[in-house]
């Protein structure tokens, strides 16, 4: 005698062993032997054999047409054999009874469960519901596979072109256009980005990360409405200095201007000078809300996406040959021991006599030039060289001094880069096909040191000033450089211990960053109201409108950080490529494992693994013998080929170069398809 069972939602069938009234012992075709409860039992039959009625049963099955089924079936609660008599005949056989469990059970849209082998129809409407989804399913599961057959043959179908970046990084795993990229891959042994490549859905490697880059941070387009920066109509003073501005020759926002006052009587005072528009624009303006969507101007080689339209910039910009609004910061120093004297915030207008720009002056204004006596000023430099030895001077002491609270001083080891494309205007966005030249320009060069410690001593006066009359503020506080301490933005003037001040609260670029908007408004009702200055500021202590503004801003900034990181890194491969280098000199830096190391390369802004530094140490120069470059995952490797040197590294440089690593190493490229993804459709 034999037995059907259900068991874990399995039918299974054996010969019965021994049988009590609660249970029996079954013993399978496999040999095994499984004690079954009496509720679990549904059949007893002396022929086929298990294994034969199971086969005959899931065949014949296939057979039995639901809709007639359906029709046939009893009203009221039925059971499988009884289907069996009433849709094969009153002497259904064995086989027959388990074909028509078989599909009852596997038809939950027609039937529902009961229990043991009992069964009761679904509403008609529910039925009609269930077969219009399988149908729809059927045919999604259709138009997955002709795209996936298209992608392999080499054409991009529409709808998989239009999904493409949201496929690659932000998928919704249930569309087709998805799950035919992931079936696509597999059958072709394609990766998904090679696939889409020669299926025509990438025009090029730069068109592919400028339009992720849109994708992820400008959907609706980089343009701005038609609007009108508001004017100034505040009669405000005029001041008695004439102050200079230091940038590079593609600045259009210029934030800050510098003036001195009485060189050589003993007494000197240092004019900051900011671009005011926080004296127009208002909190909840439309222009403001352009700002605080933005956040930040976006840089990257060759173009940059300002924060604010430019003509609101303009209106505003210190540009010289203007008498322009500004917030003046005016700092009073001893001559001699250049320690301060006092300091004083005024909202006045501000002649600019002149807009410096470093990269043409930097083979001028040289350390030399700037500490000799008898050098001359040149005569098309607005600005003499006993005022930018001063700042000169002025620079290096305050950076001296940040030092010494710091505990060691600023390591400018490392070089900065110029990346310049060979193109009429930067009006417009690159092509991709440019040819671009790379810059050294080493860290700490006069011109710039001299803008960053007076923006520094600016950020840190107005950070202390706010707190001082009790007015909230956008904060940058670090509160040691032990490893892993980060930076932390927050509404409290705290130490920056990598900077070396008290506190420090970016107030200096409001043209480009929203904070430093957002804190110029509160400098100003500090410098209109004193002691009442928490009663009129815009934002008040605890404001929930700055949290919000801070976690925006955080958020954004890192994000264009590392879109600028990205976009240099594709212009550097371009520069590898296009000047045919295939070997660099490199400093190994972090151990990958595997014998992989990443290195950084001695004269190029680029980080890339190799192999072949078994048994060296971090900081070890080598000569690398590079790979091939690919411009979609923006990433090449090499092969060391000579170990040249080792210099020591400190512990505190170690800990430096990895927050540096972190930030410097915007690839390979990642994306978000997997190909261990089912592509059957669930009608979604």
């Amino acid at each position: 005698m034999y037995a059907l069972f259900e068991e874990a939602g399995k039918f299974m069938a054996g010969r019965i062993l021994s049988e009590a009234e609660a249970s029996a012992q079954v013993e399978l075709d496999s040999g095994k032997r499984v004690k079954v409860k009496a509720a679990q039992m549904l059949l007893k039959f002396d022929k086929p054999t298990p294994a034969s009625l199971l086969n005959e049963a899931v065949a014949m099955s296939q057979t039995i047409e639901l809709e007639l089924a359906y029709e046939f079936a009893s009203d009221e609660e039925f059971g499988f054999a009884d289907l069996a008599k009433d849709y094969f005949s009153d002497g259904a056989s064995t086989v027959q009874q388990v074909a028509a469990l078989l599909c009852l059970h596997e038809a939950p849209h027609y039937f529902r469960r009961g229990g043991k082998g009992r069964f009761r129809k679904a509403p008609a409407e529910i039925v009609q519901q269930a077969l219009i989804a399988i149908e729809k399913k059927k045919q999604v599961q259709a138009q997955i596979e002709a795209w996936s057959a298209e992608l392999m043959a080499g054409v991009c179908p529409t709808p998989v072109r239009e999904q493409l970046y949201k496929i690659l990084f932000r998928p919704d795993k249930n569309t087709p256009e998805y799950k035919a990229v992931v079936e696509a891959s597999k059958a072709s042994q394609t990766a998904p980005l090679e696939l889409l490549q020669n299926a025509g859905a990438i025009a090029s490697a730069w068109d592919f990360h400028w339009q992720r880059f849109l994708f992820d941070l400008f959907p609706k387009g980089t343009g701005f409405p038609a609007l009108q920066a508001p004017a100034i109509h505040e009669a405000l003073p005029l001041a008695s200095v004439q102050a200079f501005s230091i940038d590079d020759s593609h600045t259009t926002e210029i934030d800050d201007a510098l003036s001195l006052q009485g060189l050589g009587t003993g007494t000197v005072t240092v004019g900051i000078h900011i671009a005011a528009p926080g004296l127009a624009l208002t909190p909840g303006s439309a222009i403001d809300q352009l700002g605080r969507q933005r956040l930040s101007t976006v840089y990257m080689p060759g173009y940059k996406i300002t924060m604010l339209p430019d003509s609101v910039v303009q209106a505003y910009t210190l540009i010289e040959g203007r008498d322009c609004p500004a917030v003046s910061l005016y700092v009073t120093f001893s001559e001699t021991d250049l320690e301060v004297l006092k300091t004083e915030t005024r909202v006045e207008r501000v002649g600019i006599l002149a807009n410096l720009r470093h990269d043409q002056l930097d083979q001028t204004i040289t350390r030399e030039w700037l500490e000799s006596a008898e050098a001359d000023t040149p005569t098309d430099l607005p600005v003499d060289r006993p005022t930018l030895a001063f700042f000169w001077r002025l620079a290096q002491t305050l950076k001296a001094r940040r030092g010494v609270v710091r505990g060691k001083p600023e390591n400018f080891n490392r070089p900065d880069y110029n990346f310049k494309l060979d193109r009429p205007s930067n009006d417009a966005p690159p092509t991709g096909n440019e040819a671009v030249r790379i810059e050294v320009r080493q860290r700490g060069a006069p011109l710039d040191l001299m803008v960053a410690e007076a923006m520094i001593l600016a950020n840190s006066t107005w950070g202390q000033w706010l707190a001082s009359f009790g007015v909230p503020g956008i904060y940058r506080s670090q509160a040691s450089m032990a490893p892993g301490v980060k930076v932390r933005m927050g509404t409290k003037a705290l130490p920056h211990a990598g900077i070396g001040v008290p506190s420090y609260a970016w107030s200096t670029s409001p043209l480009r960053r929203y904070t430093d908007l957002v804190n110029q408004w509160q400098i100003i009702a500090c410098a209109r109201h004193g002691a009442t200055a928490a009663l009129a500021a815009p934002f008040k202590p605890k404001d929930a409108e700055l949290f919000s503004i801070i976690s925006g801003f955080d958020a954004a900034y890192s994000a264009y950080n590392s879109v600028q990181s990205s976009m240099e890194r594709y212009w550097t491969l371009r520069h590898v490529q296009q000047q045919s280098i295939d070997e660099l000199e490199a400093s190994l830096v972090k151990e990958m494992g595997g014998g992989i190391w990443l290195v950084r390369a001695d004269n190029l802004p680029l980080l890339f693994s190799v192999m072949g530094a078994q048994g060296l140490l971090r900081g070890a120069r080598v000569r690398v013998k590079l790979g091939e470059v690919d411009l979609m995952a923006l990433d090449v490797n090499g092969t060391v080929t000579a170990h040249l040197d080792a210099p020591v590294v400190s512990a505190d440089q170690e800990a430096e170069d990895q927050e540096e690593d972190e930030a410097l190493n915007a690839g390979p490229l990642t994306i978000a398809v997997d190909l261990n993804d089912s592509t059957q459709s669930d009608g979604a």
